[in-house]
């Protein structure tokens, strides 16, 4: 079982963060810059929310504002659920689908010091789940040697 500080270390532990002032537009070209679709929102190194696209999409585009003029503290989500390196994907899974949320901070120590995906999820738990259908495919072959 994957824990999650092997997932953050085979992808990088490269963390996107915006200050709650920034304004939207700003965060998006970062999240469009870097390729990603959630950005965390730190004051003073503490993790206060996570803005993601769908934030975006939600708050911004369908309520008709200006992203130049919208700071990402009026439509970042406060309330962010988040993992630790010694949790397993499994259980992220499990928040992540629960929740209906795309994207996990990692923190340890009160700081974030990662961020994964359900992409990165879901390609971990596919990953695994062809070694074992490997290690079985190989024990079946094994067997009818004999």
């Amino acid at each position: 079982m994957t824990k999650v500080e092997n997932l953050i270390g085979s992808k990088g532990g490269d963390i996107w963060g915006v200050q709650p002032d920034t304004s939207v537009f700003d965060a998006i070209k970062l999240m469009d810059d870097k390729g990603i679709g959630a950005v965390v929102v730190l004051l003073d190194g503490e993790l206060i929310g996570i803005m993601s696209e769908r934030d975006y999409a939600r708050k911004v585009v369908l309520k008709d504002r200006l992203s130049k003029e919208t700071l990402v503290k009026e439509i970042m989500t406060r309330s962010v659920y988040h993992t630790f390196p010694e949790q397993s994907v499994d259980e992220c899974m499990a928040v992540m689908t629960k929740h209906r949320i795309r994207h996990l901070p990692v923190m340890q120590d009160g700081k974030v010091v990662g961020m994964i995906s359900i992409g990165d999820v879901v390609k971990d738990i596919i990953a695994e789940q062809q070694d074992k259908i490997e290690h079985l495919e190989h024990c079946i072959t094994w067997a009818e040697s004999y």
